[in-house]
């Protein structure tokens, strides 16, 4: 009987050998390519910024919490999930570093910690997935994480970090190029057919506007600052921006806004309410707000209200 426990036992472990053998033999021993370089590069970066939570971060969670981040998916812990594991996880990592409380830190789940870090390190990584194999991004983490010795050293991370950041501008670059060239002959193509709508006022500059309601109030300069309310959303209804929705009004000097801003509300008296088709060249211009919603060369619609010139 002992022969055969000690048999099987024997089976059970060859087995175990042989599943985990492969993802070992996944991990590189030199870095051939580029996009390895790069790749790893990254993941000691993030090794370093992440070592804090080391301790308590199962590196496989936290890859499954990247993949899907890079794959778009929703968040895989709930909000209760990702605040209660947040605050337990600052609270230990406090009291590794000698600040937090006395007595014993507060328990938290490994795999939880792995969720909430790689989803947002996932997130953040994101807009360059596709010049990254996630694999070797891991295994730099892994290694960096536990203080392990690394494929590439201080000094070869220099040059590699700066052909890396070089590489990415210019996509960057050329992404927002294409987008904000789509987005100029978009806005060209619905203003012309706007401005010939009737009610549908056009200015020298090419700013359009329409009187919803007329004001019977004095009209304020460009150096003024006035309270408005106002609605703003992309061609495509998308609301970007809303003081209506927020419920409250808003102050701002009409020389420190957009130039459709300025241009468009010194010609409403108070008390009125206008709508404005802004050209991009009249909004944010070629760069557009960095990381959206509004992108290069974005023509927008707002609806403003002038309620009063508060000097």
């Amino acid at each position: 009987m002992n022969s055969l426990v000690r048999g099987a036992a024997a089976l059970l472990t060859s087995a175990a050998a042989l599943i985990s053998a492969p993802a070992i033999a996944q991990d590189k021993t030199v870095l051939t390519t580029d996009r390895e370089k790069a790749s790893y590069m990254v993941g000691m970066d993030v090794g370093a910024s992440i070592a804090p939570v080391g301790p308590d971060l199962d590196i496989a969670s936290f890859e499954r919490a990247v993949r899907n981040a890079f794959d778009g998916g929703k968040p895989l812990l709930d909000e209760a999930q990702s605040k209660a594991t947040a605050q337990a996880l600052m609270a230990r990592i406090q009291q590794r570093a000698g600040q937090g409380a006395a007595g014993a830190a507060p328990e938290v789940a490994k795999d939880k910690v792995g969720l909430l870090v790689g989803t947002d390190v996932g997130r953040s990584l994101a807009p360059i997935k596709g010049e990254l194999e996630l694999p070797v991004l891991v295994q730099a983490i892994r290694t960096v994480v536990a203080q392990g010795k690394p494929l590439l050293t201080e000094a070869e991370l220099g040059p590699i970090r700066e052909a890396f950041s070089k590489k990415v501008q210019a996509q960057m670059e050329a992404k927002a190029s294409a987008a904000g060239e789509a987005n100029r002959v978009a806005g060209a193509e619905f203003l012309a057919k706007n401005k010939t709508v009737k009610g549908v006022f056009t200015t020298p500059s090419g700013l359009q506007y329409m009187v919803l309601r007329q004001g019977a109030g004095l009209r304020p300069k460009a150096t003024d600052r006035v309270r408005v309310n106002y609605h703003g959303t992309l061609p495509d209804g998308t609301v970007f921006d809303s003081s209506v929705d927020r419920g409250q009004p808003i102050d701002f000097a009409l020389n420190q806004v957009i130039a459709g801003w300025t241009e468009g509300v010194s010609m409403m008296p108070v008390g009125a309410k206008y709508r404005f088709w802004i050209p991009g060249d009249l909004a944010y211009g070629a760069r557009g707000t960095p990381g959206g919603p509004i992108g290069p060369n974005q023509m927008l619609i707002f609806d403003v209200e002038l309620l009063d010139i508060v000097q």
